[in-house]
């Protein structure tokens, strides 16, 4: 009797606690920045506070600087698959999924006065 008893406690707290995970997930997200409003009095250090430390930064002889952040990195293939073994030998399937492995990218131009030029975000 008591694991009957205890059964409807546990399905309670696992539904609680799913409820409880999907508000929080609903509440994470923020506005994506509008880059083209940002040209022209965004600056390197801004973007540094922002992003994080650029993945590469280039120097130009013209004084323009072009730095590039990661942004999601792309995903990695996975597998799956079963075996069976018996007296008359194993047996295995397997079934591999490979999703796309773009990684986007996002890249920003600093003029030699230290502000947002152009910008573009692409995949590789």
């Amino acid at each position: 009797m008591k694991i009957l008893c205890a059964l409807p406690l546990w399905s309670l707290t696992g539904l609680l606690l799913t409820v409880l995970a999907m508000l929080d997930a609903g509440c994470a997200s923020s506005p994506k920045p509008d880059w083209n409003e940002r040209i022209g009095n965004y600056t390197f250090d801004d973007a540094v506070r922002e992003l994080g430390q650029p993945i590469s930064s280039t120097k130009l002889k013209d004084g323009t600087n072009v730095a590039e952040w990661l942004l999601k990195f792309g995903q990695m293939p996975f597998g799956y698959g079963t075996a069976r073994y018996g007296p008359g030998g194993g047996v295995s399937q397997g079934v591999t999924y490979v999703p796309p492995t773009q990684s986007q990218f996002l890249r920003l131009t600093f003029g030699s006065d230290g502000k947002l030029q152009r910008w573009n975000k692409y995949e590789r």
